[in-house]
């Protein structure tokens, strides 16, 4: 497909982001932002995934309305709509505990619907439906958040699917990015973008590898960073942009994610019981995956 504004689904996980000494709540999550992003980046997107008839749901709900990304794959559930407690310390954004409410769901006949009319799908690590990529690799291109993951036999799984592969590399050395880049192409990825924090970002496709420094700004908040560079780094691939111009604008953007509380905006005040937060160790431990297609897909979002 090819169009001036790229047709984006993001499908999976969301949050209410809880900053207890703010006492406020950032509608975030990996797939939520991302679609925020790639709609402000000029994408037409969509968001499928579910919430629950609470503040916390609305709260989401309104933002993505306010954004202009479409909500008509948006389910409401009975249950809680799931959250991510945040501490922040010098900038840097800290999970201290967490509920992934009614947020992992398989995706319903309108969701994959929506995908087979798209130029790509995200989704990711988060939203605990891998066994589905394959299926969603042949209806359109997927692009993968696999966060801090450096496990080769699960990049292994995931990569043959990816049209892209977006990883969290704050903390390792130039030469491990290039290194993850290379594993994530050896097994299948086209495309492989990994974020760096202060140090940068790389790009690493089919006509090589290509970095770019970090933008530097003073922080006054990291979260949603990484989800602004791949937003805007899958927006410019399906463009056809160059690589250096995707990562310098990708860098000023992120850069830009960082001036200000939350993923994107819209704080409101924390309505949110957060006595089921579990350890982020906890949720992926307990988690049980979504399971694939070979199971009856879930009924049509409300």
């Amino acid at each position: 497909m090819s169009r001036t504004a790229p047709r984006i689904l993001a499908f999976g996980d969301n949050v209410v982001d809880c900053y207890r000494d703010q006492n406020r709540m950032f509608p975030g999550g990996n797939c939520v932002n991302h679609a925020v992003f790639a709609r402000r980046f000029g994408a037409e997107t969509a968001y499928a995934g579910a919430v629950a008839d609470d503040a916390a749901g609305r709260a989401i709900r309104d933002a993505f309305l306010a954004e202009g990304v479409e909500t008509s794959l948006l389910r409401f559930l009975p249950g809680q709509t799931a959250f991510c407690v945040i501490a922040t310390q010098s900038g840097e954004r800290v999970f201290v505990g967490a509920n992934l409410g009614v947020s992992i769901i398989a995706p319903s006949s309108a969701d994959l619907a929506w995908m087979k009319t798209a130029d790509a799908v995200h989704t990711g690590r988060s939203s605990h439906v891998d066994a589905w990529l394959a299926h969603f690799a042949s209806l359109t291109r997927v692009s993968y958040d696999f966060a801090t993951i450096r496990d080769e036999d699960r990049i292994a799984s995931v990569a043959p699917h990816c049209f892209l592969a977006g990883f969290s590399g704050g903390g390792i050395s130039g030469e491990e990015a290039r290194k993850l880049a290379a594993t994530a192409l050896h097994h299948g990825a086209r495309w492989a973008v990994i974020t760096r924090g202060g140090d940068g970002a790389l790009l690493a496709g089919p006509d090589g590898v290509h970095q770019a420094p970090a933008v530097p700004v003073h922080p006054v908040d990291t979260l949603g960073a990484g989800d602004t560079f791949i937003a805007r780094t899958l927006v410019g691939l399906l463009r056809k942009e160059a690589p250096e111009a995707i990562l310098r604008s990708a860098g000023e953007a992120a850069a830009q994610t960082c001036l200000a509380p939350g993923a994107f905006g819209y704080g409101v005040p924390m309505m949110v019981d957060l006595s089921s937060a579990l350890t982020i160790e906890e949720i992926y431990a307990k988690t049980t995956p979504v399971p694939g297609p070979e199971v009856e897909p879930a009924g049509a979002g409300v």
